[in-house]
């Protein structure tokens, strides 16, 4: 009979876990806009892993005579571009970089910015204090001219760009994480484990993560957007990806000067980085609404 007892809570913290979860699922499945988001963004992830048996062509043969083709012509659907490369292979193949400059910064953001937010908000005192005030020198600088800096400074090229790109997006994390944890470390559940002898190691692993990760990451899911546009920014500046390497930003640098030729053509990058950018952000805002319980 204890160990039936003793096992009681345990089903029902499962029971409830799972149960919150199928409601966030259901909450957003009812939400049309982010349904429709989540399915782009799940093709363009798709279509960035299967980029090479998708592509029609080799996307870094070019041609000259038959470059800056328009729109619609045959064997190109897309058109070509200033070298007569195939722009759907390049836009296709491209789509693999941009989420990785993208995705991966904003990913190890999220890693380290946690860690520090939520012990700096557990922790409190004069850690809080340290990690909170060299967090807020980085707000003295906007986040595209930090980037811009940082990758002028690290050197061009991939590994310094994303480099940069997360060093941007790791205060904004720790001021929610710490925002957040410090909301949680004075719920009475929190006191109650503490008074009961609990040690801070399992007061964090079992009162503390569960709920203050959810929210850490739908902020997270909100900065891909910016960071693409910021990645991009950095590959049209130069200061990312390197040609041939097919990158939407730097595609759209490559193809700036032929803007009067084949405008439609030079706009396709463009057009990708924002149907991706709204994509995610619409898919961060169906999550956020989804798991708010009071919704």
């Amino acid at each position: 009979m204890s160990v039936l007892t003793s096992a009681r809570p345990q089903v029902v913290a499962i029971e409830a876990s799972e149960g919150y979860w199928r409601s966030v699922l259901r909450r957003f499945l009812k939400d049309k806009v982010a349904v429709a988001a989540a399915i782009v963004v799940l093709a363009i992830v798709l279509a960035a892993l299967f980029a090479h048996w998708i592509a029609p062509m080799d996307p870094y043969a070019g041609r000259t005579f038959r470059r800056l083709r328009p729109i619609g012509t045959e064997g190109f659907p897309l058109g070509t571009d200033e070298l007569g490369r195939d722009m759907l292979s390049r836009l296709i193949v491209g789509a693999r970089m941009s989420l990785l400059m993208g995705v991966t910064p904003v990913l190890i953001a999220f890693g380290i910015g946690s860690v520090l937010g939520i012990a700096a908000g557990f922790i409190g005192g004069w850690f809080n204090t340290a990690v909170m005030r060299t967090v807020d020198v980085f707000y003295a600088f906007p986040s595209v001219l930090l980037a811009v800096a940082l990758s002028g400074a690290l050197g061009a090229g991939l590994g310094n760009a994303m480099l940069s790109l997360t060093i941007v997006f790791i205060p904004p994390i720790v001021r929610v994480a710490e925002a957040v944890t410090t909301q949680v470390r004075a719920r009475d559940y929190v006191e109650a484990a503490r008074a009961s002898g609990a040690s801070a190691l399992t007061i964090v692993r079992v009162h503390v993560l569960g709920n203050v990760l959810g929210p850490i990451f739908v902020y997270a899911t909100s900065l891909i957007s910016v960071s693409m546009i910021l990645a991009s920014g950095l590959s049209f500046l130069g200061l990312g990806v390197r040609p041939p390497e097919p990158e939407w930003g730097l595609m759209l640098n490559t193809l700036r000067t032929a803007i009067y030729v084949q405008p439609w053509v030079a706009a396709l990058p463009g057009l990708c980085i924002f149907v991706t950018s709204i994509a995610f952000n619409m898919f961060s805002d169906g999550l956020r609404s989804a798991m708010d319980v009071k919704a």
